[in-house]
């Protein structure tokens, strides 16, 4: 079963997220009163925990849920392996990935401690298509993945 480990906020573009017991979610907007939401393309951010494990593997600090300014992290779902265009359930909530990766920004620290950053690869940003909550624990699913070309 795939499932959310944590769900984080930041009121701040730049800076890490930091953890919080759950969020509301607002169709084509993202995460209420996080500074990344609005009607875009990466309304949410997401990451796996196996990511964040490979690069705990790189740095003696220890990592923890916010760090890659990830607003959901995940645990048992390889979300950078799903197409865009897939459509996820987690929680109540209904969203559909619109980017796989993204530029790592230059004052990365993780990126300038190792040389090397998860998010660019393993990242993925959603666009919510039904509003709801998501708190830890919540369930993960693939509704729907695009017709393959």
């Amino acid at each position: 079963m795939a499932e959310v480990l944590a769900v984080c906020t930041s009121e701040r573009k730049g800076i890490q997220k930091r953890p919080v017991d759950e969020v509301q979610l607002r169709e084509e907007y993202g995460i209420i009163g996080d500074a990344h939401a609005g009607n875009w393309h990466r309304q949410v951010s997401l990451l796996g925990v196996e990511s964040v494990r490979k690069m705990q593997e790189r740095i003696s600090i220890p990592l923890k849920p916010g760090d890659f300014a990830e607003n959901i992290l995940t645990e048992g779902i390889t979300l950078y392996e799903l197409p865009v265009g897939t459509r996820l359930r987690i929680g109540d909530v209904e969203c559909e990935i619109t980017q796989i990766g993204k530029e790592c920004h230059a004052d990365c620290a993780i990126r300038k401690q190792t040389g090397y950053c998860v998010m660019p690869t393993e990242g993925i940003f959603v666009r919510i298509l039904n509003p709801g909550t998501i708190r830890a624990g919540d369930e993960i699913s693939v509704l729907d993945t695009p017709a393959q070309a």
